[in-house]
């Protein structure tokens, strides 16, 4: 067998280890702060971040566009500006949470994707959410990390490589916001 064949062999099974359960959850969460005119927030470092951009866009556009009840969605990881002097003067550890204590409150969501589930900035930003009364929700790879313990909905790829998890993360999250794009619920 190929590289390329198993490559896509392991993917489908990592995303059929995945609960869809807990993706109905997510499902769930958002439907239901969309109908409370609530908050989303998305974030993620690097293949992640790109995720979580990804998805806001698919909730504010695609989700959105041409309907009643509309997505109040904003990826965390877009404020380059506001990151980039979190960073410099206090520390990347600190570039969500910060934007969270701005603008999180109760009832509002807060979607942390992480491979490891170890990223400091993004656990801690769960952290926040959870503090400031928002729904934390964990999309995590291998064992869950740090992540997954700190979510009220955790949703893992329990998968060693990194692409396949970043692969069916941004699966899930079609998923999620397909099921809004191609439903009128």
């Amino acid at each position: 067998m190929t590289y390329i064949a198993e490559y896509r062999q392991s993917l489908q099974e990592a995303l059929a280890a995945v609960d869809v359960d807990q993706v109905q959850q997510l499902r769930d969460a958002l439907y239901q702060a969309r109908a409370s005119h609530r908050n989303i927030f998305t974030c993620g470092n690097g293949g992640s971040a790109a995720t979580a951009s990804h998805f806001s866009t698919d909730l504010s556009k695609g989700a959105s566009f041409g309907k009643q009840l509309r997505f109040r969605v904003l990826a965390l990881t877009d404020a380059t500006p506001t990151i980039s002097a979190y960073s410099n003067d206090v520390s990347y550890d600190v570039v969500y949470e910060e934007q969270l204590r701005n603008l999180a409150g109760p009832g509002d969501v807060v979607v942390a994707i992480s491979g490891s589930g170890e990223s400091e900035n993004v656990v801690r930003a769960l952290t926040v959410g959870r503090e400031l009364g928002a729904v934390a929700v964990a999309l995590t790879g291998r064992s869950g990390g740090r992540l997954g313990a700190a979510a009220d909905i955790h949703i893992n790829v329990p998968e060693p490589h990194m692409g396949r998890i970043e692969d069916v993360h941004l699966a899930i999250c079609h998923m999620v916001a397909f099921s809004f794009i191609d439903q009128e619920h």
